[in-house]
């Protein structure tokens, strides 16, 4: 089945359509990946994830949001090629973050700290929203290769390995979301492009952690 799949879907061009909220495939928990795939198939899936999240343009493509019911993510955040102010950075923990592939993922929170800023998705098009998440997370997963990946994230990556591991849980920013906060992605870069989301939620009327 998944093999299908994939192979109907490396037949398309890329980059691929990104699956759109309300489409079940987004809120059905993924199965785990135990090997379907031949190497080729895997790595083509591997390579069109990574040029479709480039086009989009994002830091995170999950599987589901191409169409497939299995655990696998692609993150990636160029975070030095992007024109974000210094104080902005340093505010929300952004940093590097390597291509990397990951397999069957899950995180654990690292202690208590939360850290809450405005959040999109490339499948919920056009929106963001403040979103509270743990500050620091154990990762483990697998790599393509099957290799055991288990590392500790904290600030901004530690943000996409949650963001991209809730998708295969069948979950969306929203679901964890304060919806007071909701806001268009003109209204979050003409309103809220402070280093924090104090002044939304001041005047949005939510609290922050």
């Amino acid at each position: 089945m998944l093999a299908d799949l994939v192979e109907t879907l490396l037949a398309q061009p890329l980059p691929w359509p990104i699956v759109q909220a309300g489409d079940p495939v987004l809120r059905t928990p993924a199965a785990p990946y135990e090997g379907e795939l031949s190497a080729a198939a895997l790595a083509g899936l591997i390579e069109g994830m990574k040029e479709t999240m480039h086009a989009a343009p994002g830091v995170g493509l999950a599987a589901p949001q191409v169409g497939l019911p299995v655990q696998l993510a692609v993150v990636e955040d160029r975070a030095h090629e992007r024109p974000v102010p210094a104080e902005v950075l340093e505010a929300r923990g952004i940093a590097p973050l390597p291509f990397r592939v990951l397999v069957n993922p899950r995180y654990t929170p690292l202690g208590a700290e939360r850290a809450a800023f405005f959040e999109g998705c490339l499948s919920v098009s056009g929106w963001q929203a403040v979103v509270a998440r743990p500050l620091r997370v154990r990762l483990q997963a697998l790599d393509e290769t099957g290799a055991a990946v288990d590392e500790e994230l904290s600030g901004w990556p530690a943000r996409i390995v949650q963001h991209e591991t809730d998708h295969l849980a069948g979950m969306l920013y929203l679901d964890r979301a304060e919806l007071r906060s909701l806001s268009t992605h003109q209204a979050v870069s003409q309103r809220w492009a402070q280093p924090t989301a104090e002044l939304a939620a001041k005047e949005l009327g939510f609290d922050l952690p």
